[in-house]
């Protein structure tokens, strides 16, 4: 199974950064392309951010785009997310997926392997 644990989160005053880890676990991340998603209370999942296995395609929602920032270091086994500017409305349980597609729409819809993990929360508050 193709297992990644989120870490990183907490809570940050307006304007703050975070930089959030998606660790594999059990299996390289090498050969695929990588997404982060989001879900605040009540809300529906959305799309954050992708990266292609490769690391040379990125791929941002409106809302992050200029602030947040994907990677990966494939030795590391581990895709990042910075976050930096930081609004209350980005405050939201924050998940990767393994995707199972390449990384060319960002989405809360688009199909991923396996299950959700356990995410990391991110609280943006003064």
């Amino acid at each position: 199974q193709l297992q990644l644990v989120e870490s990183g989160g907490g809570l940050v005053q307006p304007g703050g950064s975070l930089r959030l880890s998606c660790e594999a676990s059990g299996f390289t991340l090498d050969y695929y392309a990588i997404g982060w998603f989001r879900q605040a209370p009540g809300k529906e999942r959305e799309g954050v951010s992708c990266i292609s296995s490769s690391g040379g395609s990125t791929k941002y929602a409106d809302s992050v785009k200029g602030r947040f920032t994907i990677s990966r270091d494939n030795a590391k086994n581990t895709v990042y997310l910075q976050m930096n500017s930081l609004k209350p409305e980005d405050t939201a349980v924050y998940y990767c997926a393994v995707l199972k597609e390449d990384c060319t729409v960002v989405g809360g819809t688009v199909p991923i392997f396996g299950s959700w993990g356990q995410g990391t929360q991110v609280t943006v508050s003064s």
